[in-house]
């Protein structure tokens, strides 16, 4: 609690951790301060650190194998529509205890600590001047939800960035179904044209940085499916940053 913060709340703080101790966000452990990892979880979190391919935010084996571009011979033989990529962590079990009940059980107590590990992550890519945009929901899934949780990190990075979220200038047209446990090609296919800029905000995107945030990168198909139409509506650069990068899938045109 800052010295900002009103006397009151300042106040009430510790007489509220002493009745409801501050837990863990991902194991539910006791800890010092709410909104934060005990220290178990944390090491066992496997955040990305250089070096890794800057354009699907894979990590190498070593900085040998990196090459002199920082770039995986997947993405250097099929580049993606982005420019550069970035993740906080891999998406392993600690990761999926703090994405999945974000995602699907109402727990957006931890967006503000993904969007701190995110920001470490993508701290070479963030301006003031950025545009940060979330991947969209279809409609039908929003409704369901009753919120994205990639808006809800667009919004929480813009914030650490003194910069701005725009969180309706993509639009999902076309539902489609899960992609969990599909192959790249498929992925693609599905996405192809489900993703397109509203066209009363392609004002905003006229030479503008986009930063398009979602999650979860998986293959990048989702990704691609945003950065495609942004760049086709004027944005001059467009990167990706996800709160987590899944192993062994490399980001695809």
């Amino acid at each position: 609690m800052t010295r900002s913060a009103p006397w009151w709340r300042r106040a009430a703080t510790p007489v509220l951790d002493l009745l409801f101790p501050p837990r863990c966000l991902a194991c539910g452990a006791e800890v010092a301060q709410a909104g934060h990892l005990c220290g178990a979880c944390v090491g066992q979190m496997h955040l990305i650190t250089p070096p890794f391919c800057r354009r699907c935010a894979l990590p190498f084996s070593s900085r040998a194998a990196a090459g002199p571009d920082m770039t995986c011979t997947t993405c250097e033989h099929n580049p993606p529509p982005w420019r550069e990529a970035r993740a906080a962590m891999m998406y392993d079990e600690t990761a999926r205890s703090l994405i999945l009940p974000l995602k699907y059980a109402d727990r957006t107590e931890n967006v503000s600590l993904l969007a701190r590990y995110m920001a470490m992550a993508g701290r070479d890519i963030m301006t003031g001047e950025s545009l940060f945009m979330p991947v969209p929901l279809h409609r039908l899934r929003l409704f369901g939800r009753r919120y994205n949780q990639a808006a809800l990190l667009a919004r929480a990075l813009a914030r650490l960035a003194g910069a701005t979220a725009l969180c309706d200038g993509l639009e999902r047209i076309r539902a489609t179904r899960p992609l969990e446990g599909l192959g790249r090609s498929q992925r693609q296919h599905l996405m192809h044209g489900a993703i397109t800029v509203r066209p009363e905000r392609i004002p905003a995107l006229s030479g503008r940085h986009v930063i398009v945030v979602d999650d979860v990168m998986t293959t990048g198909a989702t990704l691609a499916a945003c950065a495609v139409p942004l760049l086709a509506a004027g944005a001059t650069r467009v990167d990706v940053l996800a709160a987590a990068r899944a192993s062994g899938q490399h980001a695809p045109q």
